[in-house]
């Protein structure tokens, strides 16, 4: 991890292992076991040969350093952090080669499904699909669009208040009253979006293909997506006839999704290669793309930090609050940007470098510029006078000067100096005692300070974030967070010394009936409703020689708790159906 820049080391936490206790590790067991059975059959062919080569046992909860090693022969490395992270994180991480694991582990009582991100869901859902070749190229080429796209106040509000959500509700000291407060919040901030940015297009896409994605013929798809593979339940209700199968295109992210229900439809796409297709496609509508006047309203719309890039390289960063278009010398392009104004802080950079003595503490209060051609001089932008080009207009250092635009926008001031590129680009140029006015209209007076002019013709790329995101520092994203431990009862710490003794009784070369016979005796009588650990002991009993006594009876108990208790029926009944494999 050493070369990771320092903005994302603070989301990576180190997966404390002590923490796991010993239910945790019989969770994992009995959820592993469940998909490795289903999934055999129904998962992408490379998934089952992905939790071998990474790593990934059945019988403990993984190490997130050992997943990493394993997929280092794949181009990939994996980093532990803690619940949900930053959406700009989570891309740049990956776009990084780095897949963020979740380190927590979900409780007993999720165990088909939790609210909020677990080693479950991370580690064996979208870990052993990296070993497929075009998939993992497709994870990190979405990831470099999706670090890209343009995300709204309005986004990063509903994020927040999920994680909020989905940690109360993982949480057992939780009350319902903060859930239902949560809840609340989370509704009423989904109702307040007013429009569908790009960074919810790319999390749509994602969802539907990264996170519940099907491969494959349309009548007979496969599984492939993460949330998938690490639900047996989802995975077994996705593939039934009434969940639609639609053939995945674009359109995939016209289709909203609710991540309290099941899916009503689902895209199948007929190979991994497709997934980069289909992505190029969405990547075309983009304002990275497409620049102009489209990306600017985007940009105003989101009311977040982005970055305009200019014809020239320049790239301003920052909240951008208006611009203002041309009404007079029409550009070739049909980009008619006269004014942009950022209100701070502000950052202005070039090739993803911020440029000395122009970061967020110089443009505190913000930032305003002029674009387009002077008057006179088109089509030869601004960007590409000489230093006695300039001389000729009068732009010498320490002389006032003025400089027209085809806009109508004027500069007026006193030559302080000016910055190039390595190439040789003109990218600032800053002068003193200015005003910048639009007919009788001042944008800038002398008495705010020195004027600094960014250069360029027209607006060729608008993208979400600052350039340089080191340089600019922390922005409208989530703060780190990490998820509290959770406080033990003697009764819980009691039920781990249990299963405890039965995970060492599996792991010893051979079962211990004695020992086995002991353990069922205690689990009996100081934990008789403990469906998981009946289970266990049923499992090991598979492995001796001779059946135990109390085999009949434990099964007999099983059931029972199945059909009085109907939200572990389905579990207890997928549990008993694996007990004789080994």
């Amino acid at each position: 991890m050493a070369d990771l820049p320092s903005h994302l080391k603070r989301y990576v936490v180190e997966q404390d292992y002590s923490r796991y206790t010993p239910a945790d590790h019989a969770v994992w067991r009995y959820i592993l076991r469940q998909l490795r059975s289903f999934l055999s059959e129904h998962a992408h062919p490379c998934y089952i040969d992905g939790l071998k080569k990474t790593g990934i046992s059945i019988d403990r909860i993984p190490s997130i350093d050992h997943i990493s090693r394993h997929l280092e022969p794949f181009g990939w490395r994996a980093v532990p952090v803690s619940g949900f992270i930053p959406p700009a994180a989570f891309m740049e991480l990956q776009s990084l080669g780095y897949l963020p694991i979740a380190s927590d582990m979900r409780t007993l009582q999720h165990l088909m499904y939790t609210p909020a991100p677990d080693i479950v869901h991370e580690a064996a859902g979208h870990a052993p699909i990296l070993v497929d070749e075009q998939f993992a190229a497709y994870l990190k080429a979405y990831a470099q669009v999706a670090r890209k796209a343009i995300i709204s106040h309005q986004d990063l509000a509903q994020y927040d208040a999920i994680r909020v959500l989905s940690d109360l509700k993982e949480h057992p000291e939780s009350t319902p009253r903060q859930i239902a407060d949560a809840e609340k919040r989370l509704d009423e901030v989904t109702k307040g979006i007013t429009h569908v940015s790009e960074a919810a297009r790319l999390g749509r896409m994602n969802w539907w293909t990264a996170e519940y994605g099907l491969i494959g013929p349309l009548n007979a798809p496969r599984i492939f997506g993460a949330g998938l593979l690490s639900s047996v339940g989802e995975a077994r209700g996705c593939l039934r006839p009434e969940v639609r199968k639609i053939p995945l295109t674009v359109d995939c992210v016209e289709y909203a999704y609710d991540i309290t229900e099941p899916q009503p439809q689902l895209f199948v796409t007929p190979a991994f290669e497709n997934l980069s297709l289909v992505l190029e496609d969405l990547a075309k509508t983009m304002a990275f793309r497409k620049g102009g006047t489209d990306g600017l309203e985007k940009a105003l719309a989101a009311r977040t930090v982005n970055t305009i890039e200019l014809d020239s390289g320049l790239q301003i960063g920052g909240t951008l609050v208006r611009w203002i278009a041309a009404t007079a010398g029409a550009q070739p392009d049909g980009h008619r940007v006269a004014y942009l104004q950022f209100e701070g802080p502000a950052q202005l950079a070039w090739q993803g470098g911020e440029l000395a003595g122009h970061g967020v503490k110089h443009h505190a209060h913000g930032f305003g510029t002029p674009l387009g051609y002077l008057k006179n001089h088109s089509p030869k932008p601004l960007t590409a006078f000489t230093d006695a080009e300039l001389g000729a207009l009068g732009a010498r250092m320490g002389r006032t000067t003025e400089l027209d635009f085809e806009s109508g926008i004027r500069v007026r001031g006193g030559v302080a100096g000016w910055t190039r590129s390595a190439s040789g680009e003109l990218l600032i140029m800053t002068f003193t005692d200015c005003t910048v006015s639009l007919g009788d209209k001042v944008l800038f007076q002398p008495e705010w300070g020195a004027f600094d002019m960014a250069v360029g013709s027209k607006v060729a790329s608008v993208y979400g974030g600052p350039a340089d995101r080191e340089a600019y520092g922390t922005t409208d994203d989530f703060h780190a967070r990490t998820v509290p431990p959770k406080h033990r009862s003697p009764e819980e710490k009691r039920k781990f010394e249990l299963f405890d003794l039965l995970l060492s009784i599996r792991e010893s070369a051979v079962i211990d009936a004695t020992k086995l016979d002991q353990a069922v005796r205690t689990f009996e009588l100081e934990a008789p409703d403990e469906w998981l650990l009946k289970l266990e002991a049923l499992e090991l009993a598979e492995r001796l020689p001779q059946a135990p006594a109390w085999k009949t009876r434990l099964r007999g108990e099983l059931e029972a708790i199945g059909r009085h208790r109907a939200e572990l029926g389905g579990a207890i009944e997928d549990g008993l159906k694996l007990v004789s494999v080994i």
